[in-house]
């Protein structure tokens, strides 16, 4: 909750006067809710708070596909949110795959044979990444991406998730 005093903001845990009485920074945290009233402190709502992935500021949802439009004869293309998306999962999955290329090296320059288990965890990085896009390309609106991203009651994502490292 957030405070007001004659429609001003105050500031929880900031020093504050009023009438020529000076209030100390802890005065909202301790005073009753009758003391802030009899003075004229009304409490309002916070502001509310949209996900940037998916909401603009105001709490309108971003469009969900790539614009591309004409301007001047100049070609301009817009990403919509699920590509957005797509691109961090595949910047994610290759992040996950870096630390292990030098074996592919290693195999391409001394034809030295990768172990199974990095060869497994390379393949299921790269089933799980495109199962992640196919799962955001099958949202139809916003409401089923922020579903998507989010967690269950118990803890467990609603989205495939990435293989553990095999050396952690």
């Amino acid at each position: 909750m957030a405070f007001k005093l004659n429609g001003n903001p105050l500031a929880v845990d900031v020093a504050f006067s009023h009438n020529d009485i000076q209030y100390p920074a802890n005065w909202l945290r301790l005073s009753t809710a009758e003391e802030k009233t009899a003075i004229g402190i009304t409490e309002v709502e916070d502001p509310k708070v949209y996900d940037s992935r998916f909401y603009n500021g105001d709490g309108i949802a971003k469009a969900l596909d790539d614009k591309t439009e004409t301007i001047d004869g100049i070609e301009y293309k817009t990403l919509g949110v699920k590509s957005i998306l797509k691109a961090q999962e595949k910047e994610t999955a290759g992040g996950l795959l870096a630390p292990y290329d030098w074996y592919v090296v290693r195999k391409t320059e001394k034809s030295t044979a990768i172990p199974t288990a990095i060869t497994t965890y390379r393949d299921a990085v790269r089933t799980a990444c495109d199962t992640r896009e196919k799962e955001i390309d099958a949202c139809a609106d916003t409401a089923a991406l922020v579903t998507l991203y989010s967690f269950k009651e118990d803890g467990t994502a609603y989205m495939t998730q990435y293989p553990e490292d095999p050396n952690s």
